[in-house]
Formats: structure tokens, sequence, C-alpha cells
């Protein structure tokens, strides 16, 4: 389903590059590829002759550079962008991203994806030792701790410091004389390195913002590593090789762009796959197969190839209707769904539809798209799900941290059913997931985070460990 619509939202998406004369605008068309993990705000830093120069604003990428001399006043062959959606910190100004610090010595420019697990610990230890933070979020964390390591060189500081931050993080760094990136070690978010044809580096969250400045795929950044770029070139290095790979399974289901590809697997071959999977699993009688726009229509092309039934378009998405995840009440967000979407009549009625969609997270949407259907006059709907049901929240950097508010935290499938007014409901299972995506990795659950339908997270939670285990007490009860 569209972020929007669904309500679930990643935290963010990064784009930097380094040796090429339009190093701003192409930062900003990266960023604009990437629009889709996060609309709260938007910001670019250019790197001129070795000083740096931000221009960062609230709102969609457009919007913070809706003002022409907002870009072109980024000169220079270096930058790095954000665009942001907050799951730590509050949503201020002084979160935006990249965050830029000024030493007498270096300036420094960092745009962080992700979220650390062991923030409050060191947060509460640097400001102990004197530390002052400008920004609420994490992401300003790594900056203080490389300031204060005592390696010799910028890289060791750098190696040091990510050793101590834990969770699921991609960053990057622009200094006065080069770019960093660095992968948490077991690469939950994604990041991948291009090369532009003028011979420039590109690193960023997809493949899909490389296609859109015409650079060619390198390689997936992987867990554990730190590369540098610089007018030499690239250089590959690891600050730990501790940890199996864990990227988000969610990336595959839900967030990335389907024409995005994650350790050599395209997004929405994946999703087919799910889709054909769940046909296998979860097979129904009916009609027709529906998908909900957007991120479920791969899926849905892949159940009913597998079923055998016809893909109709029972849905369609208003395209310029209002964002409604940053609506302040639930009472909106359920009134932007009927702005969204509208059921095509004159192919649902007397139909039962198979309707697809990715995953539920709060389960109001679903009931809704239900009702669509059945007010237009189809004769049953029958749900089914993408995914496994989801359990458990995250850490890592998906605005859900706290299972009070997943539904299917709290109800079992039969009572969700009802709860839609679906004429069944199914999901796909775990397997299905890990055999769908396919990553050739020895690593559990085939390479792939699957906590949020498990609770097996691939690292300890730190400072959410005590809050988590107080949920799961509350769950049994």
């Amino acid at each position: 389903m569209s972020v929007e619509i669904k309500g679930l939202n990643e935290e963010c998406g990064v784009f930097g590059v380094w040796g090429s004369p339009d190093a701003a605008k192409l930062t900003y068309f990266g960023l604009h590829a990437l629009q889709h993990r996060g609309q709260e705000g938007a910001g670019i830093t250019a790197n001129n002759g070795g000083q740096l120069r931000s221009e960062r604003g609230l709102g969609l990428l457009a919007d913070v550079f809706r003002e022409p001399r907002r870009l072109e006043q980024l000169t220079g062959t270096a930058a790095v962008g954000h665009v942001r959606y907050a799951t730590a910190g509050n949503h201020g100004i002084e979160n935006i991203q990249p965050l830029e610090f000024n030493f007498s010595d270096a300036q420094f420019a960092l745009a962080h994806n992700g979220n650390l697990t062991n923030a409050k610990t060191l947060r509460h230890r640097l400001e102990a030792a004197g530390a002052i933070f400008h920004a609420s979020s994490d992401s300003e964390i790594l900056m203080h701790l490389v300031r204060r390591s005592q390696s010799p060189t910028l890289t060791g500081q750098l190696k040091e410091a990510l050793r101590q931050v834990h969770g699921g993080f991609a960053y990057l760094l622009l200094t006065n004389d080069r770019l960093f990136a660095a992968l948490d070690p077991n690469g939950l978010r994604p990041l991948v390195v291009g090369q532009l044809p003028t011979g420039g580096y590109v690193v960023c969250s997809e493949t899909c913002a490389l296609d859109a400045v015409g650079a060619k795929f390198i390689q997936d950044v992987h867990p554990g590593e730190l590369l540098t770029i610089d007018d030499q070139g690239l250089t590959v290095d690891h600050y730990t090789t501790a940890g199996n790979l864990a990227i988000c399974s969610m990336e595959f289901v839900y967030f990335a762009r389907p024409d995005s590809n994650i350790y050599g697997v395209n997004v929405h071959s994946a999703r087919k796959r799910m889709g054909a999977q769940l046909a296998k699993e979860q097979p129904v009688d009916a009609d027709i197969v529906v998908g909900v726009p957007n991120s479920s229509l791969s899926a849905a092309t892949g159940y009913a190839e597998a079923s055998g039934l016809p893909y109709e378009m029972g849905l369609i998405k208003n395209q310029y209707s209002s964002r409604t995840f940053i609506q302040p009440t639930q009472a909106l967000r359920e009134q932007g769904v009927r702005m969204k979407l509208s059921a095509v009549q004159g192919v649902v009625a007397g139909k039962r539809v198979v309707l697809i969609d990715d995953s539920i997270v709060r389960g109001t949407t679903c009931r809704r798209i239900v009702k669509l259907l059945k007010d237009a006059g189809a004769s049953a709907v029958h749900l089914r799900i993408a995914s496994p049901p989801l359990r458990f929240p995250c850490f890592y950097g998906i605005d859900i941290q706290t299972t009070k508010e997943l539904v299917a935290a709290q109800k079992t499938i039969p009572e969700m059913c009802t709860s839609f007014g679906a004429d069944s409901l199914s999901f796909l299972s775990e397997q299905g997931v890990i055999d769908s995506v396919g990553l050739d990795v020895a690593a559990p659950y085939g390479g792939l985070c699957m906590a949020y339908f498990n609770g097996d997270y691939p690292t300890p939670l730190y400072d959410y460990q005590a809050e988590f285990d107080e949920e799961m007490q509350w769950l049994k009860k």
C-alpha cells in the first residue's frame, strides 16, 4: 500500500555524490527518486572547494527547494542529501538533515538512515562528559563520538565511533576532502554505490536513485563496511567483521521502490514471487484479483498468474490527494483513505474479489477498503496478505515501536477477519517470504530481519529491552 495510506513509514533516504560539477543538482534528482522513504523534510549540503554549505527545510523536496536560488547556490563537486521521516526525535527543523558541524579545524555534514538502539545510553554518557546536543534525533551522537576519539586519523576516529553505536544505520559523512559511507554490522538498511559516466561516485539508499542520475551500479555496501571516496577514487574497508546480514524484510515487502535491486534481487520480482507463493499457500474460490495501490500491485500480479484468476484494476488511487500520514488524528487519516482510493463498480460488482495487500499494520485501512469494495457491489472480499502478520515492533528505523499499534498483536486472524468485514483472511508464511526474496546467503532467515513477524531480533535491544519485555508481559495478560 502507498506510504501515505498505510501509515507505516521508513525513517529516511540518503544520497551522496563525489566528483561531479553538478553534485547538488544530481543530489536533488537522486533524492526525488527516494522521496517515498521520507516526506517530512529534506536537505542538501554541498562541498565547494573544501567549504560546506547547506539548505534544509520541512516538507517535500520540491517544497524545500521551490525557490531555484536555494539549489543554485549549492555549488561544488560533492554533496550529500537526505529525505526524512522521523522515528527518533521530534519533527522540528533542527532534526532535518544533513546535520552540519563546524569546528575550528574541519566541517562535516552527516546524513543517517536508521535508528540506534543504544542512543539514550550514549547520549547520557556524552552529556555527562560535557557534550552539547542541538537536535533531539539520535544521528548527532556519531559526530560526538568521532570528535572524542583519540585515534590519530579521521578514518580511525570514525571506525572507533561506529563500533560504539548499535542498531540499524546507513551513514553518509561529507568532509572537506572526502565522503564516507558506513553500514551497520547487520546491513539492516540498504545502501548502494554507483559510478557516473564522468567518473564520479554516488552512494545512496536504493538503486532507483542511481538510475535517476545515470550512474552505473557498482556494488551494495555490505554489513560492517566503511567506504571512503575522494579524488583518488573509492576505497572499501571494514570497521567490524562481526554480524550476519539481516536486511529489513519490509524493504522487499513494502518500502523499497519496485524498480530497485537489493543485493541482486529485484524488488518487483520478489513481490511477484510473494504473491505467487501466497496463491499456493492460501488459495480461494473467486472471480478476480485486485491489488491495493501501489506497493501491493506486484504481489497481486503474482497471485493472479499463479492462481489462474484474472487480474483487474478494481481500485483506483487518486494521485493528487493530500498526504494522509501526516494528518493529526485517526479520523482525518480515515477520511484521507476515502479521498485516495475509489472502487471501480463496473469491475467489482457481483464479483468474488481476492484483495491483495502487502501487509496489515493497524487494520483501519483494510476495513475501509473492504467496505469500499462491498459498497461497490462485490459479492465477497477475500483478504490475502503477502507477508506474515506484523506482531512485533521495530527498533531499527521504522515507526512501529509498540505492539499496541499492531492489530495482529491484539487479535487472532479470525477476529481480524470479522473486524475488517472480510469473507476470509490469510497471510503468507515466514518461509514464503524468505524463499520469495531468495537472498543467496548463509545467514539466519535467509539474510532477512524477520523480527516484525516473529520477535527474533538480530541484535540486542539495549535501551529498548526493558520496554519490550514489559510489552511482552502485557500481551500475555
